[in-house]
């Protein structure tokens, strides 16, 4: 959607004191130059048109149209909040907060700049192309605020799976651990069973050994006692 840019050249009356004679002649200057869209040319004639007058509202407003026009929104927004101070006159007090809403547009920042356009129509409540940017501004700041909700939505789900995977690897892990741990006692208690049964299979050995030797005693004892009888 497009909205309108108030290209309010302004000129001055010429003053009686030489650094005003400066001034409009530079503003003049850059006017030409504005026109022509030389506006990097123009930017220059401006700037030394504030430099001759700081106070000046039609150097610091087309100061900033020029850079407005060469897409330096930001130094451009600061240009038309100045000259919005610098004049009493309505108008011109609409002008300068119509093309701050502008170059807020041009920033994104539609909350700010819906702000700046109801100032504008307070200032000038008949200027329909000002009215007209409102509605685009508020159209912008609706859908961009949709839009954040969206992805803080989004950004919550996704802090939410993050936070669930991580909470399943930890029981995992925790799981995987448990069973580690069952396994390294299994281990452990494996070699002393292993012992032990060697243990009693030497002992069951000895006994066996110690049967067989008794049972000679006694067959060689029941032996001499034949030979005697004979």
């Amino acid at each position: 959607m497009k909205y309108k840019l108030l290209a309010f050249i302004m000129t001055l009356v010429p003053f009686v004191n030489i650094s005003a004679q400066k001034e409009a002649r530079n503003v003049k200057e850059g006017n030409k130059q504005y026109v022509a869209q030389k506006f990097t040319e123009a930017q220059k004639f401006y700037e030394q048109g504030v430099a001759d007058n700081s106070d000046s509202y039609s150097a610091n407003f087309n100061l900033g149209n020029s850079l407005f026009r060469q897409k330096k929104y930001k130094e451009a927004l600061e240009q038309y909040q100045k000259a919005a101070t610098l004049t009493k006159e309505k108008k011109e007090i609409a002008s300068a907060f119509h093309n701050v809403g502008n170059a807020l547009m041009e920033e994104k920042n539609y909350e700010k700049s819906v702000e700046a356009y109801k100032n504008s129509l307070k200032a000038n409540p008949k200027d329909d192309d000002t009215r007209y940017n409102l509605a685009v501004a508020q159209y912008l700041m609706k859908k961009q605020q949709e839009q954040q909700k969206q992805q803080q939505q989004q950004q919550k789900q996704k802090q939410q799976q993050q936070q669930q995977k991580q909470k399943q690897q930890q029981q995992q892990q925790k799981q995987e651990q448990q069973q580690q741990q069952k396994q390294e006692q299994k281990q452990q208690q494996q070699p002393k069973m292993q012992q032990e049964q060697i243990e009693q299979i030497l002992k069951a050995l000895e006994q066996d050994e110690r049967d067989v030797q008794e049972r000679r005693k006694i067959q060689m004892g029941q032996r001499s006692k034949t030979d005697k009888e004979w």
